[in-house]
């Protein structure tokens, strides 16, 4: 599955436009006041936003048109519920929005089920091997997390096969009565959390205020691993220039974050 296709929903992706902060926020104001042009403009100039995050779901065999339009379906709620009243960018708004309505499309088109009373115990066994491996030092055997839970070891040994399967991660585990908590929502990837993502988005807007040549050797620095003395006489200038650039770069990049 590719998602950087040139056509997704009949959009030539290739030709997606860019907004500035400062257009984004002329927008909004001027699409919380009804202007239908602006809303337009203001979706129109997020969709690469809308692109670039169905890209996460790319480990899914589902279709990119769908989780185009889906995506597209978060951000224009995004754009409709946005309170330009609060020092909040409008990326950092719209993401979770847009990731929180791919999730909820995957969940309710999943197809793979096991039964709760099943998924239950692998959980409590899996919860069991964490704790005895913290207490004992060593990886317990499936006979001691039954014996640990008062369950027969057949019994853990079914669960925990079932749970090897490709089980969806918008399965609930726990409903109250609202809103359920799906077994995404209790793991963690430390490279790719919503967090970082949103940490990442806030580095390119950051950036985005560099000049050029700040931009460049933000560039060189930390992403091409070169020294000061390289990129001094790479670009022309002495050492102590390239020093007082980098420190001035980083400032500004600290208060726009």
């Amino acid at each position: 599955m590719h998602y950087n296709k040139v056509e997704i929903c009949g959009v030539n992706t290739s030709k997606l436009i860019s907004l500035s902060d400062d257009e984004k926020k002329e927008l909004l104001i001027r699409a919380k006041t009804g202007d239908s042009t602006a809303r337009t403009r203001l979706i129109d100039g997020n969709l690469r936003l809308v692109l670039s995050i169905i890209g996460r779901f790319s480990g899914r065999r589902e279709n990119a048109d769908d989780l185009f339009q889906v995506g597209c379906i978060g951000l224009i709620k995004a754009v409709d519920n946005f309170n330009t009243e609060l020092d909040v960018k409008f990326s950092t708004y719209a993401v979770p929005m847009i990731i929180g309505e791919v999730r909820r499309y995957l969940r309710d088109n999943n197809s793979v089920h096991v039964t709760r009373s099943v998924r239950d115990l692998a959980y409590r066994a899996l919860q069991a091997k964490e704790e005895l491996s913290l207490k004992n030092s060593v990886e317990p055997t499936v006979p001691e997390i039954a014996e640990y839970l008062g369950e027969s070891s057949a019994e853990i040994r079914q669960a925990l096969e079932a749970i090897s399967e490709p089980v969806s991660l918008f399965e609930p585990v726990f409903n109250d009565g609202g809103d359920s908590i799906y077994i995404m929502d209790q793991l963690r990837d430390e490279k790719n959390s919503d967090e970082t993502w949103l940490e990442d988005i806030a580095l390119k807007e950051a950036m985005k205020t560099l000049s050029d040549r700040e931009r460049s050797i933000i560039n060189m620095r930390y992403f091409g691993g070169k020294t000061q003395v390289e990129i001094a006489s790479e670009i022309g200038i002495s050492q102590a220039q390239v020093s007082r650039l980098e420190k001035g770069a980083f400032e500004r990049l600290r208060r726009q974050m």
